[in-house]
């Protein structure tokens, strides 16, 4: 099944957006578990959850991707922020439970000015106090581009947190395009051989998901500015071989690219363009 779907709005539920992802031509999707910009986050319905179980159960929607707002940090210097991080972390993991065929998604964080090696104690250390393994949806980190104190732009740093976590068989890691390209893996050029270093790093049955997004900058930047599909640095042959590729063709893809619901169509359609059958 090609899994393929764009970022949505979750404000009318779970229901909503998959009626609306099926519109665009999609069969799946990625939706914040709260306002991305702040911590607190609303009750969700019950009633919305089991009819789109069924739903997408019987209509052929994919995995759906629950993304973490950006503002939860669980190596923030302050305590103070990386306990509010860690309950609200907690709770929308406890949310998810009631939800079929959804994996969680998160931002390892930023060490501000501890140093990557505190920055990937103090994450597993938070994973490992939440029992993040326990819970029925995989937790994956997100790939990161490096600015600023970012941890998770490397592979060694991302490997070193999943090692740290206690029960981490549930724990994965999603891969965001124009992140490890800014980040300075070279999916371009040599896109064998960044799959390569990953699975010797982290291991390739650790990767779950894809953020497809082109780059407005070029390889190795650290800027993490993302572009409409080929046209940006990355191109669109690249995502081509992407999707394609025997490693990566079964995950779940979701665009991130700065388009609205028409450019979002466009680019599903796109995508189904270049995808080839086995």
């Amino acid at each position: 099944m090609f899994t393929i779907g764009c970022h949505l709005s979750f404000s009318k539920g779970f229901m909503a957006m998959a009626k609306e992802i099926l519109s665009l031509g999609g069969s799946g999707f990625q939706f914040f578990t709260g306002n991305p910009r702040g911590y607190a986050s609303k009750e969700w319905s019950a009633k919305d959850i089991a009819a789109y179980n069924e739903f997408a159960a019987a209509n052929g929607i994919g995995t759906a991707i629950a993304h973490a707002p950006y503002v939860y940090n669980l190596c923030a210097a302050r305590e103070d922020i990386r306990q509010i991080s860690f309950d609200a972390m907690k709770s929308d993991l406890q949310k998810l439970e009631a939800v079929d065929n959804v994996v969680y998604n998160f931002h390892p964080g930023s060490h501000v000015g501890q140093g990557s090696e505190t920055g990937v104690a103090l994450i597993a250390d938070a994973l490992n106090r939440m029992e993040a393994g326990r819970f029925k949806t995989p937790v994956l980190l997100e790939t990161m581009a490096g600015k600023g104190s970012e941890v998770g732009a490397r592979f060694e740093e991302l490997a070193a947190i999943l090692e740290k976590v206690e029960d981490n068989a549930n724990l994965g890691v999603c891969l965001d395009t124009c992140h490890v390209f800014d980040g300075g893996y070279d999916i371009v050029g040599d896109l064998d051989g960044v799959l390569e270093a990953f699975d010797r790093i982290v291991g390739l049955s650790r990767l779950k998901a894809v953020h497809l997004n082109d780059s407005k900058n070029p390889l190795g930047s650290h800027k993490d500015r993302h572009e409409k599909l080929g046209e940006g640095y990355i191109g669109a042959q690249a995502f081509a071989a992407i999707i394609n590729h025997p490693a990566l063709r079964e995950l779940p893809f979701c665009l991130e690219t700065p388009n609205e619901l028409p450019g979002y169509a466009e680019e599903i359609a796109l995508l189904r363009k270049w995808r080839t059958e086995v």
